[in-house]
């Protein structure tokens, strides 16, 4: 009897295992898309300076919502066709949310997608919130995420990333030093002006580069049904006549048409969420006037995912992890001066609406006063192998890249102006240049540092959800960077960095100094020679400061190589810019004489040399100088521009290199410069040709 208990005992817990094992992991996912459409009209519409209003409807607005299950986690994803949220409307939409479907707080992501022509639900800049509309789109919220929870079915997930660089542009570009405007304030700070115009002659570049990858997340029922998909775009908004859920919903509608089935229920759910967009917009300032419409736009966008999505490889399961957390950071105080200056001008609007620029940033300076330090959420998401951040601000392109470049998660997608609106962040490096993204206000106030204490914040939750260590960013070399390295030069500066020090490419790791007036992670020179098939070759724009970096070898014998896009005209100044300078100097003439050309001072005689050829405006060129004692070569683009005797500079006055200036920090260089090499011997003619040639220019 004994035996025959125990032998029955066994096969109950072999069964028990059995079962254990076969148990199938189930993920799944439902979405739903509710209407939220203003029903009490006129409403008030922020999104610019001033207030406005709308009393017309051109088409429906919705909020959007995802939720996937694991077994273990759930997490609930919502976009919202609005301009701004706060935070405190998040905060209670997510209260109500956890006591009508138990869903976590922390496990709920509610952002905007940026059209300006949605009613306000927060103050910003001139426009208060509509007296009506928040306390309307909170059930609304809720009544969302009840429905995406009942509409859960097995599923299965996947994703891709997709290059649509032609949609979007840096809408910032850099003026010129004579053109620097005015601020709100009454101050000449402006380099930075967004929304220029279609090839402003006063502007030279872009202060940033375009993050033009279209992140997709498609979510299936297990019969291959389509239930939702999230897309990601780092592109501000079209533009529509208010009330419109701008290109994001015409994005949704045209998906749906294309990857739903017929009388499909529950009905698919197309998402078009906000990437980081803070510098970018779909006009190509460079370019003349073209554009394609909102419906082409939305159209074309929704094209390209579509047929994306028939390559996407599919999951049955994958496990969720989400992080949830507040960063504490200060914002910009006014002075003294300054809030003296917004009291005066508030006690003459005597409790009235801003009616101009000054007046809103008036009554700015006092909110930022009254809240010194802001509570700003973040979010990091694990969907398997994919990456979501999410973040309360309008966020800056290249930060995105940033993250996406280091993330452990491949591919990551970055959510701006979620669970609340805390304003632009940017590099610190691009403050200096002013613009309307720095002038301190609510929506425009953080401090300096926000970007670095940001991007490390999210680089750690991802790393906590994944359980993955950060990627190194690998600087690639193509051809060319491998032929100069083969050269065995002193050092050389590829100056791809997202910031910081230019890093030495060389074994002899040589870190430079940027001064403050250079800007990063612009395009260099368009070719698979210089990092590689794929990937594209980044340049630093020199806007007022210089590169610096000891030069420790005899001046007597040395070469340079760099190339140099030059973005000032030659008869703005007497010197159009200096491009290097160690005890020699050579720059680019400009009204004081050799117009246009290049210009090579002896640092030992003071005597010039000047290049013959004309420099083409905002083109890239190779540039190499040798000096042998008193023998002197300057090659343009693989052929000799210049070539003299002239006496060699004192040893003493070259301890310093400075690259995009001279080392009197006078007439520095406008434009992007990449591939700074220096050799302590004298390249052969044969050599720089043969370097030329390797850049496929």
């Amino acid at each position: 009897m004994k035996k025959r208990i125990i032998i029955s005992t066994f096969i109950i817990l072999i069964a028990c295992a059995i079962n254990t094992q076969a148990a199938p992991k189930i993920f799944r996912a439902g979405a739903y898309a509710v209407d939220i459409t203003p029903t009490n009209l006129p409403v008030i519409v922020n999104g610019g300076f001033l207030s406005a209003t709308a009393n017309k409807v051109n088409d429906k607005l919705h909020a959007r919502c995802l939720v996937m299950d694991d077994g273990k986690t759930r997490i609930g994803i919502c976009v919202i066709d609005s301009c701004l949220i706060p935070r405190e409307l998040t905060d209670e939409a997510k209260r109500l949310i956890n006591q009508a479907t138990g869903l976590l707080p922390e496990c709920i992501s509610i952002s905007a997608v940026h059209t300006h022509s949605a009613p306000s639900l927060m103050r910003c800049l001139g426009t208060d919130a509509d007296l009506h509309y928040p306390a309307f789109l909170v059930p609304r919220i809720v009544e969302g995420f009840k429905r995406a929870i009942e509409n859960l079915t097995p599923a299965r997930v996947g994703w891709t990333v997709v290059p649509a660089p032609e949609y979007t542009h840096c809408r910032v570009w850099i003026r010129r030093p004579d053109k620097i405007d005015m601020d709100p304030f009454g101050l000449q700070t402006v380099r930075a002006n967004m929304h220029p115009g279609y090839q402003n002659p006063d502007c030279i570049g872009p202060e940033g580069p375009s993050d033009p990858a279209l992140t997709l997340l498609s979510v299936q029922g297990l019969n291959k049904q389509p239930i939702a998909l999230l897309a990601n775009y780092s592109m501000h908004y079209y533009g529509a006549a208010a009330v419109s859920a701008d290109y994001y919903g015409r994005f949704a509608e045209k998906i749906q048409q294309l990857m739903s089935t017929t009388n499909q229920k529950p009905a698919f759910v197309g998402i078009m969420s906000q990437g980081t967009s803070g510098d970018q917009h779909w006009m190509d300032y460079g370019q003349p006037k073209n554009p394609p419409g909102i419906d082409a736009y939305a159209a074309s966008l929704a094209n390209i995912a579509f047929e994306a999505c028939k390559k996407i490889r599919y999951n049955k399961w994958v496990p969720l992890a989400m992080r949830d957390r507040d960063l504490s950071l200060a914002v910009r105080l006014p002075d003294e001066q300054r809030l003296a200056w917004a009291r005066e001008l508030m006690e003459k609007m005597n409790g009235a609406a801003p009616k101009n620029r000054s007046e809103v940033y008036a009554r700015e300076q006092l909110w930022l006063k009254d809240n010194p330090v802001r509570k700003v959420k973040l979010q990091a998401l694990r969907i398997g192998g994919f990456g979501i951040t999410t973040m309360a601000t309008e966020t800056f392109a290249i930060i995105g890249l940033k993250i996406k470049a280091q993330s452990p998660l491949q591919p990551t997608m970055n959510i701006e102006l979620a669970n609340g609106e805390e304003g632009y962040i940017m590099p610190p490096e691009l403050f200096p240049l002013g613009g309307y993204n720095t002038w301190a206000c609510r929506s425009a106030g953080l401090e300096t540092n926000a970007e670095p204490k940001i991007v490390e914040a999210l680089l750690g939750m991802l790393e906590e959800v994944s359980g993955k260590s950060r990627r190194k960013i690998v600087d690639t070399h193509g051809p060319y960077a491998k032929t100069l390295l083969r050269s065995k030069p002193f050092a050389y500066w590829r100056m791809n960095e997202f910031n910081g020090q230019a890093l030495d490419a060389t074994k002899n790791k040589r870190p430079a100094v940027y001064d403050a007036g250079v800007v990063f992670y612009l395009d260099g020179p368009v070719s698979p020679a210089f990092s590689g098939e794929g990937t594209v070759n980044r340049a630093a724009h020199f806007a007022g400061g210089r590169m610096t970096a000891p030069f420790d070898h005899s001046p007597k014998k040395y070469s340079m190589e760099f190339w140099f896009w030059n973005g000032l005209p030659s008869n703005i100044r007497d010197i159009t810019g200096n491009l290097f300078a160690c005890g020699d100097r050579l720059g680019i003439g400009g009204k004081g004489g050799a117009t246009g050309r290049l210009v090579f001072s002896a640092g030992g005689s003071g005597e010039t040399l000047t290049g013959s050829t004309e420099i083409p405006l905002k083109k890239w060129h190779q540039l190499v100088l040798t000096r042998d004692d008193r023998k002197v070569t300057v090659y343009l683009n693989g052929a000799v521009d210049i070539t003299g005797e002239v006496a060699p500079p004192d040893p003493a006055a070259c301890r310093t290199l400075f690259v995009g200036g001279g080392d009197d920090n006078s007439a520095n260089f406008e434009g992007k410069i990449d591939e700074v090499a220096v050799y302590d011997r004298v390249l052969s003619s044969k050599e720089v040709t043969a370097h030329f040639k390797k850049s496929g220019f």
